[in-house]
């Protein structure tokens, strides 16, 4: 009698299902105190520079950091990128952003590609002094590149095409090759060689393998790649002040000298409008491919 009391006093759960665990416990609190803390660090700046960039000259000089403007300014924006003055030249930013277009476009294709081909080559056709040649890449990838500007700009000056579009793009592709050829060489380790071996069976060369086999397989790391150097080479400022020649300035340098020109008032508006347009195509990449980042990162992590 008792033990039919306290089975029905006890609440049961059905069988195969697992109880159900409390909404609110330490270990969710902390996470979510983590995960707002980080999203603040983050975002806060963000919405600084965006509303400031909104704001009307008066209501900056209210030094009131976290308003909203009372009228939105959409005109800053028009302002920062078609009229602002850089030096004596008032044309905005524009002539920025389309340098970094012309050498993102091509420094990612040809990046990526030549990465793709020596990911493929070093983990299907092993060579003799493949592995110590990836091995010296990859060095490389770990001193800082700071150290190699200076043999580098003797070594354009001698070839005759420092301060060139040449001279940015190929500093991009260069120092781009060793993670991207990493990436790949990871994500190929992990394809069946008995896939390979079928392919060669079938009497498939090393660029048929390539084209019609390898490069279709490799989607999510040719994202991730691609992802990597367009933000890697949009939001680069040394290289490009450096390398590029003043005609070939990338939308980040134009920014730096918008920002550091000054005719009486500083224009705090117009600066946070110029960085606001500045960070739209990386922000823009983060938002459209995010997803497949984190999918191509966690497929090239399978093997070392």
């Amino acid at each position: 009698m008792s033990t039919t009391a306290a089975s029905l006093a006890t609440p049961t759960t059905p069988r195969g299902q697992r109880p159900r665990r409390p909404l609110v416990t330490p270990a969710r609190i902390g996470i979510y105190a983590f995960l707002l803390t980080t999203s603040a660090f983050f975002l806060l700046p963000l919405y600084v520079m965006v509303v400031t960039s909104l704001k009307s000259p008066e209501e900056i000089r209210q030094a009131l950091l976290f308003a909203w403007p009372a009228s939105p300014q959409f005109g800053n924006w028009k302002e920062a990128w078609s009229s602002a003055c850089i030096a004596l030249a008032c044309e905005g930013i524009q002539g920025g952003f389309w340098n970094s277009i012309r050498l993102v476009v091509p420094a990612t294709i040809l990046s990526v590609f030549l990465a793709a081909l020596n990911g493929y080559a070093l983990s299907f056709w092993r060579s003799r002094w493949g592995d110590i040649l990836f091995g010296i890449m990859l060095l490389g990838a770990f001193v800082p590149f700071q150290v190699m500007i200076y043999p580098l700009v003797a070594w354009f000056r001698l070839g005759g095409f420092y301060n060139t579009y040449w001279a940015i793009l190929l500093v991009h592709c260069i120092f781009g090759m060793p993670v991207l050829t990493l990436l790949f060489r990871n994500y190929y380790i992990a394809v069946p060689n008995e896939l390979f071996k079928a392919a060669r069976i079938d009497g498939g060369g090393f660029w048929r393998i390539f084209f019609q086999l390898m490069l279709p397989m490799a989607t999510p790391m040719l994202i991730v790649a691609t992802i990597l150097q367009v933000t890697g080479i949009w939001n680069d400022y040394l290289f490009g002040l450096i390398f590029a020649g003043k005609d070939n300035y990338p939308m980040t340098v134009q920014l730096n000298n918008l920002v550091n020109t000054t005719f009486g008032e500083r224009r705090y508006h117009i600066d946070m409008a110029a960085t606001i347009l500045t960070s739209l195509v990386p922000l823009a990449v983060y938002f459209f491919s995010g997803r497949w980042f984190v999918r191509g990162i966690a497929a090239g992590a399978v093997k070392g």
